[in-house]
């Protein structure tokens, strides 16, 4: 769990416990008042479990302080969609980031992920990955650590072949296409992905340029687990946990793999992309 969301957690578990002690309530009390264990009142006001909305509304309720439920649900709106600037995040290069993800990606059993633009990290060769990462340190002006994220986001790919997880993952057709790379390292980039159709653990699946679509492409994101997505933009990497933006997430990711070709169809959009890069 990111240090950011974690110390908002705690901050919003600190003014609970100030309401609840305002109210001349002691934790058993406050516990009573709810119908809840008492442990759950104790995991809120430490910090170690995130409320709902109605978690909320009822503490302030129970504190006897109804004023406050929209300053309640206000934290944890901002717990919710946690903005991270790449700025800040690549201070001291990429590498952190990407073992970042390795931690994010061993403690999860689901992934479900779609991109737009780009071969998603954990499908790309050192060589897509090496280019990619120094045309983004030049466009954020952030220090050049290129062989060191290389290698971490490669460590990330081993939970591909690890038992006990699942991948779910759509590209956007344009994707095989967008040559952000030289024409050799596409090709190899091309053969990456055609080994990994029929991996157990692999569901790779394309979204054919042309095909009816229930909604437009829209930006890549990632969910896992169905209780968390993260969203890259340019400047930012968005967290959201909320039940209805995972939800949201849920039904858009659904819609576009109505679209979506796997298997040998698959294999034959990425062998014409293989053809047309050949051929220019």
């Amino acid at each position: 769990m990111s240090t950011d969301f974690q110390a908002g957690r705690v901050a919003l578990g600190a003014r609970l416990r100030e309401l609840r002690t305002e109210a001349g309530l002691n934790g058993k009390d406050m516990a009573a008042r709810l119908g809840w264990q008492r442990s759950k009142v104790s995991r809120l006001e430490h910090g170690k479990q995130t409320a709902t909305d109605d978690d909320l509304k009822a503490w302030a309720r129970e504190a006897e302080a109804p004023g406050e439920a929209d300053d309640l649900l206000a934290r944890l709106k901002g717990l919710e969609s946690q903005q991270r600037s790449w700025r800040r995040q690549l201070a001291s290069g990429h590498r952190g980031v990407q073992e970042r993800y390795v931690v994010e990606y061993r403690s999860t059993s689901t992934v479900r992920g779609y991109e737009a633009t780009v071969i998603p990290g954990l499908f790309q060769t050192p060589d897509y990955a090496r280019n990619l990462l120094l045309h983004n340190a030049e466009l954020m002006q952030s220090p050049r650590d290129t062989e060191e994220a290389v290698r971490a986001r490669m460590q990330r790919q081993e939970v591909l072949y690890q038992p006990g997880r699942t991948f779910h993952v759509m590209v956007w057709e344009g994707a095989l296409h967008a040559l952000i790379c030289p024409r050799e390292v596409m090709a190899g980039q091309l053969d990456r992905l055609v080994s990994l159709i029929g991996l157990d653990r692999v569901h790779l699946s394309i979204i054919p340029l042309g095909a009816p679509l229930a909604l437009s492409p829209k930006h890549g994101f990632w969910i896992f687990d169905d209780r968390r997505v993260i969203v890259e933009t340019v400047n930012t990497e968005l967290h959201l946990e909320s039940d209805e933006d995972v939800a949201l997430y849920r039904r858009v990711w659904d819609r576009l793999h109505r679209s979506a070709v796997s298997g040998a169809q698959a294999h034959r959009l990425i062998a014409r992309a293989r053809t047309a890069l050949a051929s220019d």
